[in-house]
């Protein structure tokens, strides 16, 4: 990050201007997880959060219910299915965007590694996940935070 008003983890007020390396967040994002995805957050602001991530695996269908969740696709290709739709195939330039309470899913990745930006409004808590299935995951088994 340059020219944040304040020092990477000094303040927790909100920022009023930042700029950051997407690009350099993306790629350092591990190979391989434990978990299904793995994120590095760069705002956290209880207007919106904005983070970047990485999914290893098919994710099973679930919801949001605190956000509505912008998604721009920076590498690879999945299918991604929203509630009972055909799935669509995303990639490189795709802005997908879905609302608090839809049901969504990767049920296929085509291309590795499957990296988005996602801009969450308002804020995402890490654990805001609900499984359509009970016991197909938890927010544990789905998401490991590198910050």
């Amino acid at each position: 990050m340059s020219g944040a008003s304040s020092a990477e983890g000094a303040d927790p007020s909100p920022l009023e201007h930042a700029v950051f390396d997407v690009a350099a967040h993306a790629r350092a994002l591990p190979e391989t997880s434990d978990t299904m995805v793995a994120d590095h957050r760069f705002t956290d602001d209880p207007a919106a959060s904005a983070r970047v991530f990485r999914v290893y695996t098919p994710t099973p269908p679930h919801t949001h219910a605190s956000c509505d969740e912008y998604l721009y696709v920076l590498s690879g290709r999945c299918k991604m299915k929203f509630g009972e739709q055909t799935p669509v195939e995303v990639g490189p330039g795709k802005l997908v965007v879905f609302k608090r309470g839809v049901v969504h899913s990767v049920p296929e990745i085509l291309e590795e590694p499957m990296v988005f930006l996602s801009v969450d409004t308002p804020r995402r808590e890490p654990r805001d996940i609900r499984f359509v299935t009970e016991g197909a995951a938890t927010p544990d088994t789905f998401m490991r935070q590198t910050d």
